[in-house]
């Protein structure tokens, strides 16, 4: 009788842990690599059809000038290649709604694209961080490695 009430206690206690390591999107645990993967091809997407929104929506980033201006950037620099994937590798060792992936894309000119991004899940929604201009808020000064002002 105590062994039984044993194992009912550890299957009790190790439910909770069992729940956080489920990898379906929307749920705590290790990044899911559909989820992750649909938005990599979402950037290969928005690359091919030179589309900005669509970077944009992929960005998870707010739609505004600078968002615009980064993404016209990246447009002009790697879109409208008709980027074909060749290799996607999906990395969940930063938790379970921040990840990396790596993408190998190539086109039939012979050229080819390695990038590596972080992944994130923000309210159920995977984006890539490709956007790194994005402006500090309203009074809020940005870091910097300059020395002491004073």
């Amino acid at each position: 009788m105590e062994r039984r009430r044993l194992l009912a206690l550890s299957a009790v206690a190790a439910a909770p842990l069992a729940a956080g390591c489920s990898s379906r999107d929307g749920e705590a645990g290790p990044p899911s690599s559909a989820g992750a993967r649909q938005a990599v091809e979402a950037y290969v997407e928005a690359l091919n059809s030179r589309d900005a929104t669509a970077l944009i929506a992929v960005g998870g980033v707010e739609d505004e000038t600078w968002s615009r201006r980064e993404a016209a950037r990246i447009l002009a620099e790697r879109g409208g290649r008709r980027w074909r994937i060749r290799e996607v590798e999906i990395g969940d060792h930063m938790g379970p709604d921040v990840g990396s992936a790596r993408l190998v894309a190539g086109n039939a000119r012979g050229e080819f694209v390695r990038d590596t991004f972080t992944v994130m899940r923000e309210g159920g929604s995977w984006h890539l961080a490709v956007f790194t201009r994005q402006p500090a808020p309203p009074g809020k000064e940005s870091s910097s490695t300059d020395g002491p002002t004073a």
